[in-house]
């Protein structure tokens, strides 16, 4: 196994440079998608998770390609245009190396917008922010209930039959939505929050295999406390989501730190970090699974893509279902905002 076993110990993280990390390939869908069993969320570079240094992303970023990492992901969302500019500009000398998701369906103000002109408009300028003819994979990122799904999938066609876009994604989808946009449009891949803190998705693998669509496991290391630097919510900026995440707030903080203590225990036996142990065990869920794990640190780049050298054994599995048999403490989002999924 390469891990921390092998790395040796320096501050803060336990990661030198050492042997070549090899990350396998994962294919998700039947439709010829391919990508690295890690990926890259960008994400954090431009919201949720407080100030960045846009520079320090763009670093990151090339560090995972360095490692092996072929899918990168960013959104409209993610700073309406300037996440995507960022990816394109890390990503432009081996773009043909790599698979790019980007996504559409929100407005400004966090309402819903799929109509068929809006997502026109909408992949019109990622192309352009991206620097690309193509976009790999394109997700709805949130089901629009005014817009029916039939007609979300058929705008994508049409831009997958004119060669703008390759692959269909969902994004919090739920199973009667993924079989009316796959009947229209064959969906490649699935995306939603899916970590050792929040496993409620594995409800909608049954229909996944059955339809033979992957998955893509977004905050993978449940927004940063599964990396063992979880602070009290009150510590955070105030532009950053976990001050009102409810797993931060009193009472549910307290025990998911004693879970992360545990699991970090239980790492150590492995030789590695509890975040290598959180990306090992997603790794292990089917080989339809790729996790996203998103960070603007070069070291912490690292330490994610080493996990892909992490296994876990049945008895390792075990352990960690004993310490959190139903995910983590608090829901995932604050009252009313969790998707729903029909």
């Amino acid at each position: 196994m390469r891990g921390l076993a092998r790395y040796g110990q320096t501050e803060p993280f336990g990661l030198i440079e050492s042997e070549e990390i090899v990350v396998q390939q994962r294919t998700l869908g039947q439709q010829g998608l391919t990508v690295s069993e890690l990926g890259y969320g960008a994400m954090g570079l431009h919201l949720a998770y407080g100030p960045s240094d846009e520079q320090q992303g763009i670093a990151a970023i090339q560090k995972a390609h360095e490692l092996g990492v072929t899918f990168f992901d960013t959104a409209e969302l993610y700073g309406w245009g300037e996440n995507e500019k960022a990816v394109g500009r890390a990503v432009a000398g081996f773009r043909d190396e790599i698979v790019i998701a980007t996504k559409f369906g929100f407005t400004r103000d966090f309402g819903f917008d799929s109509r068929p002109e809006h997502i026109r408009e909408v992949v019109d300028n990622s192309l352009r922010y991206l620097g690309v003819d193509t976009i790999d994979v394109l997700y709805q990122h949130r089901v629009d209930p005014t817009v029916p799904i039939e007609d979300v999938a058929g705008t994508v066609k049409d831009f997958i039959d004119a060669g703008k876009v390759k692959y269909f994604g969902l994004s919090e989808a739920g199973p009667e939505t993924i079989r009316k946009a796959h009947a229209v449009q064959p969906v490649s891949v699935l995306q939603t929050e899916y970590s050792l803190f929040e496993r409620d998705v594995e409800q909608l693998f049954p229909t996944l295999d059955e339809l033979g669509i992957g998955f893509v496991a977004y905050s993978p290391l449940g927004r940063g406390f599964l990396t063992g630097a979880a602070q009290p919510a009150d510590q955070y900026d105030e532009t950053d989501m976990r001050r009102t995440d409810p797993r931060w707030q009193p009472g549910n903080y307290e025990n998911n730190v004693d879970a992360v203590r545990r699991l970090t225990d239980l790492a150590a036996t492995k030789g590695a970090t509890v975040s290598q142990l959180a990306l090992a065990w997603l790794l292990t869920r089917g080989d339809h699974v790729v996790p996203i794990p998103g960070t603007r640190s070069i070291t912490r780049v690292e330490e994610n893509f080493a996990a892909a050298d992490v296994k876990l054994a049945a008895d390792d599995l075990a352990a960690i279902d004993e310490i959190l048999p139903n995910g983590g403490f608090g829901d995932r989002y604050a009252a009313g905002r969790t998707p729903t999924w029909v």
